[in-house]
């Protein structure tokens, strides 16, 4: 390429630019470093791969404690006329949550079906809370009614790239959430 620049591209409407994501991150992260105060040797972030890394990343930077971070995968598949899908852990957390406080980080809550399960799962392991904190979340979409304790932005039914979140692995290190204009070539 020459110079014109893979973050610029014209194809891409930018919904929320790098200094917008980063001022709601700080505001994140002071409210959880004040929520946990108190308790924050027991804090766990545990992100969710991979849209999450971009986000958990910067949010930890902004969290003012001592805490820890974990990662976990999921894949959700099934027939797809069907909204539920079935949906399996393909990496646990490395170290037990039992007696923490875990806060589970999110690139953008859809349904909430997939992150019901996962909240759920998580409940039976012991921990002491179990939060959630997503960047987006397409309130018109969360048919599961998922509560969110720390959310970024609410977004309408758009498709959105960058930031971590990806369309078909591509665009995950675009500075900005943005919105593909088409999907050609």
């Amino acid at each position: 390429m020459a110079s014109e620049s893979f973050f610029t591209d014209d194809n891409i409407e930018v919904m929320f630019d790098a200094e917008t994501l980063q001022a709601r991150i700080v505001e994140l992260g002071a409210a959880i470093a004040r929520d946990y105060q108190d308790d924050a040797d027991d804090l766990v972030l545990i992100g969710i791969l991979k849209g999450c890394f971009v986000f958990l990343a910067d949010l930890v930077r902004a969290v003012d404690l001592p805490l820890a971070v974990d990662f976990i995968g999921l894949s959700s598949y099934g027939d797809s006329t069907e909204s539920s899908g079935v949906v399996r852990l393909t990496t646990d957390v490395s170290k037990s949550i039992e007696g923490r406080h875990v806060l589970v980080v999110e690139d953008i809550v859809d349904t909430g079906l997939t992150m019901n399960y996962l909240l759920e799962n998580l409940r039976t392991r012991g921990p002491k809370s179990v939060k959630l904190c997503s960047l987006l979340e397409k309130p018109d979409k969360n048919t599961s009614g998922i509560k969110i304790d720390y959310l970024g932005f609410s977004i309408p039914d758009k498709f959105v790239i960058g930031y971590g979140l990806d369309y078909a692995e591509r665009y995950r290190n675009l500075p900005y959430v943005g919105v593909l204009k088409s999907t050609d070539g």
